[in-house]
């Protein structure tokens, strides 16, 4: 019985090794090489570029007080659509102490001044009724009076300008109320009621009461590589890709190229501009990020083959004619001349014919992988 066992095992372990010997030995052989075929075919070929950047207003306005002072009330939240003139806001006016003062002693003495010019004209009209003074005496008087009342009428006014930032004769121009200067939607509201604000002067910006936009004038703002800007022309045909809102595509029109490089993670980038064409129902928002596809050149009805059939030495570049059927083919190298490529196929101006057969690149199988 062990000996029918030794015997078994001993034929298993032949058996193994046969099998990988033979194995190894089909392994070794050289396999034929298969190469993938092409036929040159008349097609269109256009060379294009992306760019990344994003969607917004061509002109966004900040709108800011004309006075300091807190935050009241606020009109308007973000979204909404105003009017040139609209309010959005109202600032409750804190008074600066001494022009407080200099304006309530402003109307006390503008008080007492009338009192004097009314009782000057007072006596001057009794006098003249009995024709003791002259008709300018008694005109000289009158003015007097007007003028005095004129200057309290301004020194009231002056007074409820400081304390509150508004007049009764110029409530409809107040400074208090922050209104719109273009007619838009309301891109953000920065600032919350109770919020202090200071006015716009030529010492500081002021603060930001509300950023408005025309949301029907959108313009596409990105770069682009030094290398390719000097293919761009102004007015070229761009296509805006939208991922956020499911791929959503428009037309846009290139304008304008900035004449200045800005370095970019260590490349020199330029600055372009697209006026975006959106239809009135396309909801576009301020900052989606895009990408732009711009077609930098196009060539039609020409030679065309896969690049990957072509090899490229130095400067020149050649292809491989197959010559023979089956087990007799041969290849021929032939220099040709390139032009245009998108990165797939590629124009060839010089060297091939539509009958002529290429050999492309080998064609690798599964098992080799």
């Amino acid at each position: 019985m062990k000996r029918y066992s030794k015997l078994i095992i001993a034929a298993i372990i032949a058996l193994i090794f046969i099998g990988t010997f033979v194995f190894l030995w089909q392994k070794s052989q050289p396999k034929e090489v298969v190469y993938s075929e092409f036929t040159p075919k008349l097609d269109s070929i256009q060379k294009t570029t992306i760019i990344t950047g994003k969607i917004e207003p061509r002109n966004e306005v900040n709108i800011k007080p004309q006075i300091s002072g807190i935050i009241s009330e606020l009109y308007k939240v973000p979204g909404d659509y105003v009017n040139a003139g609209d309010v959005i806001a109202k600032v409750k006016v804190i008074p600066d102490m001494n022009q407080l003062s200099s304006a309530e002693m402003r109307v006390r003495l503008a008080e007492i001044n009338l009192k004097q010019a009314e009782t000057d004209f007072q006596r001057e009209e009794n006098l003249f009724n009995q024709k003791l003074v002259s008709a300018d005496e008694y005109d000289k008087s009158r003015l007097a009076l007007n003028q005095a009342k004129q200057e309290k009428l301004a020194a009231e006014d002056a007074l409820q300008v400081v304390r509150d930032g508004v007049s009764k004769s110029n409530a409809k121009a107040s400074s208090t109320l922050i209104r719109s200067t273009i007619s838009g939607v309301i891109l953000d509201i920065p600032v919350k009621v109770g919020n202090s604000v200071i006015l716009s002067n030529t010492f500081n910006d002021g603060t930001t009461i509300a950023s408005v936009a025309n949301m029907n004038d959108l313009i596409f703002r990105g770069n682009i590589d030094e290398t390719e800007v000097g293919q761009l022309i102004s007015g070229m045909p761009m296509k805006i890709t939208i991922g956020a809102l499911q791929d959503l595509k428009f037309d846009a029109a290139l304008e304008y190229i900035s004449p200045k490089a800005v370095e970019s993670n260590g490349a020199n980038q330029f600055e372009i501009k697209a006026a975006v064409h959106v239809a009135k129902d396309d909801k576009l928002r301020s900052g989606y990020s895009a990408n732009a596809e711009i077609v930098l050149a196009r060539a039609d009805k020409v030679l065309t083959i896969p690049e990957s059939a072509i090899e490229f030495s130095g400067d020149s570049t050649f292809v491989y004619i197959i010559k023979g059927e089956g087990k007799e083919k041969d290849y021929d190298r032939r220099h040709v001349v390139t032009g245009l490529s998108d990165g797939v196929n590629i124009e060839i101006k010089k060297g091939l014919t539509d009958k002529d057969k290429v050999r492309g690149p080998e064609i690798i199988a599964d098992d080799d992988k």
